[in-house]
């Protein structure tokens, strides 16, 4: 099977994810600048997880650019990776609206480290699906970078009893060091 289908439906539930998140945006009742930076901390954690979907989408296209052909176990750790991220949206309105509350800073940072730990086994089934001379065998590597998100994550749950600013600043690193895509995979296309 081609990957194209694949992607279709992966962009589409993208998609629908990004606008249910945007649908719990509300608009204040008031009309002045204090009703409107209220919703400040609503709007930031849109922002961050609209990020956060965006480096998925991202690095799915790159990941499906170098990916030959699907099979039945590409398939199902792909919903896997889709099932992580359509919990994005309740945890997105649940921080933005209790920011300073560890359960929601805790939720927000279990979804991320299980859309990581998702994404890295989908990237596994991948390699293990292709022969050895694959080109993303190559590129990935050891998979240093998505290590290093895992242990982020586990460590932002963890400093999150103690400082939930800190569990933040943790989540926020992993989504810096993943913007840029692995420019390797781009080259290998």
């Amino acid at each position: 099977m081609k990957t194209s289908r694949l992607e279709a439906f992966s962009d589409g539930v993208l998609a629908i994810i990004i606008t249910i998140m945007v649908l719990e945006l509300s608009a204040p009742k008031e009309t002045n600048l204090s009703s409107l930076l209220a919703k400040t901390p609503i709007f930031v954690s849109y922002v961050f997880s609209f990020i956060y979907l965006g480096i998925y989408w991202n690095n799915h296209h790159h990941l499906f650019q170098i990916t030959q052909k699907v099979n039945g176990k590409i398939l199902w750790a792909n919903l896997h990776l889709l099932f992580w991220l359509s919990l994005i949206p309740f945890t997105t309105a649940w921080i933005g609206e209790n920011y300073e509350a560890e359960l929601p800073i805790i939720a927000y940072g279990v979804v991320l480290l299980f859309c990581a730990i998702a994404y890295f086994i989908l990237q596994s089934v991948i390699i293990k699906s292709h022969d050895n001379e694959f080109p993303l065998r190559k590129v990935v590597g050891s998979d240093r970078k998505g290590k290093i998100s895992i242990t982020l994550y586990s460590l932002g749950i963890g400093v999150s009893f103690l400082n939930t600013w800190l569990a933040i600043g943790c989540y926020a690193i992993v989504a810096i060091m993943w913007l840029i895509p692995d420019r390797r995979i781009e080259k290998s296309v």
